[in-house]
């Protein structure tokens, strides 16, 4: 009975050991699920802080090119050139043709 009685002992600790290392892999993986819920959620706030910025990004891009259109708008210039430099369309008669070097080898 001595022999039995030693291979008890023996196995008692290798499945107290099991048990205790399963416990450990069990606490270890119910961490982890916490921390990736916790970095997913804290990811996914970060993630919708953005969209809201590139939301309100994209309506002062629009604004700025709608700005941009009206400052080149042609009628515009036209106007500025006319009223504060004075310029003034030419007539036909003040029209000068003038034609490159390569036009005029072509032709």
């Amino acid at each position: 009975m001595k022999k039995q009685s030693s291979k008890q002992q023996l196995s008692f600790p290798k499945s107290l050991l099991i048990v205790v290392l399963l416990w450990v892999a069990l606490m270890a993986s119910s961490l982890t699920v916490v921390y990736v819920t916790y970095d997913t959620r804290v990811k996914f706030n970060e993630l919708e802080t953005l969209r809201l910025e590139q939301n309100q990004l994209q309506v002062v891009w629009g604004q700025y090119l709608l700005e941009e259109s009206t400052w080149a708008a042609y009628g515009r210039v036209e106007k500025l050139a006319q009223e504060r430099l004075k310029m003034q369309v030419p007539e036909s008669q003040q029209i000068i043709m003038i034609n490159s070097e390569e036009n005029s080898n072509e032709g």
